[in-house]
C-alpha cells in the first residue's frame, strides 16, 4: 500500500555540509525531516517527506548546497507505507515464513530498495536500516511466503543495481529463533 507521499534522500560525505544542506532543504520547501543524522565514516544522511513537488524542490536545493559532498541522492514517489513504517526500526510481523535481506554499500539505497521490494510483492517489511550503527552501510529485511520474498529481494536489488549491493539472502522456512533477531 502506498502512503501517497514522497521521500527525498540525500547523503553527504561531510557532517557539517549535511547540516547546512538540511537547513537549506527545509527553508526551500514545505517538507518534513524524517531522518537527519551523522553516520559512520563522517557521513550525514537526510530523509525528507512531503508532496512530490516540494520534495523535488528541496532535493534540488540540497544538492546545490551540498555540492561535491553528495554521495547519493534520490526520490521515492508514493513511498510504500511498509517501508516508511520500518524506517530505522523493527516492525514485527504476524508470521515469519521466509526471510529476505539485502545489504547495501551505502546507507540510503537500502530505503530505495526496500520501497521497490514492498511494491513488487506481498511481503512484510520488518526493518529498513539506513546506516545507524553498522558502519555506514544499509539493509532491509522482509518476511512472507518464499516466492514473494524472492520476488521482493530481486526487485530491491534491481532498483539499486548490483554494484550497490554487498549481499542478499533468502531463507525459506526460517527457524522460529530467527524471528527474535528480527
Amino acid at each position: 500500500m502506498q502512503a501517497n507521499i514522497a521521500l527525498g534522500l540525500i547523503e553527504t560525505s561531510s557532517i557539517a555540509k549535511g547540516l547546512e544542506t538540511l537547513d537549506a532543504m527545509c527553508k526551500a520547501a514545505g517538507v518534513n525531516p524524517e531522518i537527519h543524522q551523522a553516520i559512520s565514516k563522517g557521513k550525514y544522511i537526510i530523509v525528507i517527506s512531503g508532496t512530490v513537488g516540494e520534495v523535488e524542490s528541496a532535493l534540488a536545493k540540497g544538492a546545490e548546497i551540498a555540492g561535491g559532498t553528495v554521495v547519493s541522492r534520490s526520490i521515492i514517489r508514493n513511498v510504500h507505507s511498509g517501508a516508511l513504517a520500518a524506517l530505522n526500526k523493527k516492525v514485527k510481523g504476524e508470521t515469519l515464513g521466509a526471510v529476505g535481506m539485502v545489504e547495501t554499500k551505502e546507507a540510503l539505497p537500502a530505503l530505495f530498495a526496500a520501497d521497490a521490494a514492498a511494491k513488487a510483492a506481498f511481503v512484510h517489511v520488518a526493518e529498513v536500516n539506513t546506516g545507524k550503527g553498522i558502519g555506514g552501510k544499509g539493509y532491509f529485511t522482509v518476511t512472507g511466503e518464499v516466492g514473494a520474498v524472492r520476488t521482493a529481494v530481486a526487485a530491491g536489488v534491481k532498483a539499486i543495481g548490483e554494484d550497490a549491493v554487498v549481499s542478499r539472502i533468502v531463507i525459506p522456512n526460517a527457524h522460529e529463533h530467527l524471528g527474535a533477531a528480527l
